[in-house]
């Protein structure tokens, strides 16, 4: 992985468009593969997409609720830092399986009559939910790295809170944070392959299907498997090229 870290600029620009011909493309290959893969061609490129879209979506709300809860772990306000140490105990502390399901059963009991989750949705929030846990601890400590010297000069040169956490605290502690962050991004696109459990078709439900339905599991399982290789070496390369562009963890 030099090549992304040497040309990041490269390297983003070719693992996105690489990743966006692939899924857009991939059924060419498939398609002319034997059965049982070639007739289920094209719901090996749906599974995939979807896979991808879920990563992304609770991917970012997973960086978001990070940010939040970590400053909260770090408030003065003793509930809201009480609250966030919770959250954080009891996402990690329970497996991922369990939250996705519970969010599939008991939300519909919780939210107001009328308001409909899909499956997808249920599958984005609990993983959101899930991976936002992790991110905590990540942003928390990078927070914590930024030496207390540059926020009071940040302070003395009258900048308001709010300031010096956008322009001077925020910026260094992803640095820090990013290579955890983009450790956990690699595991995302994993993860979303429990979202099977409560009926999401993405790629490993696609999967099950089609050896439920064709008696052949190794061809089909070997196709999820190098599908799931590609994916993650996109983004895995992405998040190395930006790690470049950062700086991070080169010396000065």
């Amino acid at each position: 992985m030099d090549w992304p870290r040497k040309h990041p600029g490269w390297a983003m620009a070719g693992a996105t468009v690489g990743l966006l011909v692939f899924l857009w493309g991939m059924a060419v290959p498939l398609a002319a593969a034997p059965a049982p893969i070639g007739p289920a061609a094209q719901q090996f490129v749906d599974g995939a997409r979807i896979t991808v879209e879920l990563t992304l979506i609770f991917g970012s709300a997973g960086v978001l609720i990070g940010v939040l809860a970590g400053l909260g772990k770090l408030s003065r306000f003793w509930p809201l830092r009480r609250f966030c140490d919770g959250y954080v105990w009891l996402i990690r502390g329970t497996p991922l399986l369990l939250q996705i399901l519970f969010v599939w059963l008991a939300f519909p009991e919780i939210l107001p009559e009328g308001i409909e989750l899909s499956d997808f949705a249920c599958a984005a929030i609990a993983l959101s939910l899930n991976v936002g846990a992790y991110n905590t601890e990540c942003v928390r400590a990078g927070i914590l790295a930024v030496p207390h010297g540059q926020i009071e000069a940040a302070r003395a040169l009258g900048l308001t809170p709010l300031q010096t956490f956008l322009g001077v605290i925020l910026p260094q502690s992803m640095r820090v944070a990013l290579p955890a962050l983009a450790n956990n991004l690699a595991s995302l696109v994993k993860d979303s392959s429990l979202a099977y459990a409560i009926s999401v078709v993405e790629l490993t439900m696609v999967g099950y299907r089609v050896q439920a339905e064709s008696y052949q599991p190794i061809p089909v399982f070997i196709t999820i498997a190098v599908i799931y290789l590609i994916l993650t070496t996109a983004f895995t390369t992405l998040t190395a090229a930006l790690e470049a562009q950062l700086d991070v963890g080169q010396k000065r």
